[in-house]
């Protein structure tokens, strides 16, 4: 059976595992991370949201064999880590501050876009836009979008 090697929340992992399995799968099942959910398996509902080398990206959709072993893969459990200190990072904190969750199903996925998109909208050199938010299509069941939006933007405040 084929062997890779990653990087998953700041460790060196080796999996071995057949050639088309999705890296979802790798993660959670073989992994045990479970932090990215599985909705759609079809890169649509975005429960799976984590980042690779930084960036979001959807892991059901992603062939184990196209990650390398220099990619960072960073989901949920290890986001905490990518920030100073020993709490939660900073969007997390605004999670739990603007009462987001209800099944919180989806909320790792949304937390994880809404760090890339702070970082993206930085990079640019710019704040974080109606047009910004509106563009996310992570899909929340519960319907908790408004409070989505405020921890996105109370979030991107006390993100350095």
């Amino acid at each position: 059976m084929p062997r890779y090697s990653f990087q998953l929340n700041g460790e060196n992992v080796t999996v071995d595992v057949e050639e088309g399995v999705r890296l979802l799968w790798v993660l959670r099942d073989v992994l045990g991370v479970t932090g990215p959910k599985y909705g759609c398996g079809i890169n649509v509902c975005k429960a799976c949201t984590s980042h690779i080398n930084g960036k979001a990206f959807n892991p059901c959709a992603v062939p184990v064999e196209q990650v390398t072993e220099t990619d960072e893969i960073t989901t949920i459990e290890g986001l905490a880590d990518t920030v100073p200190g020993d709490g939660l990072h900073p969007m997390q904190e605004s999670w739990i501050e603007n009462d987001v969750a209800q099944c919180g199903y989806c909320q790792p996925g949304q937390i994880m876009t809404a760090v890339d998109l702070v970082r993206r909208v930085r990079a640019e050199g710019r704040a974080i836009t109606d047009a910004d938010l509106d563009a996310i299509r992570n899909v929340c069941r519960c319907g908790t979008y408004s409070r989505i939006r405020d921890a996105i933007r109370d979030g991107e405040r006390a993100m350095q």
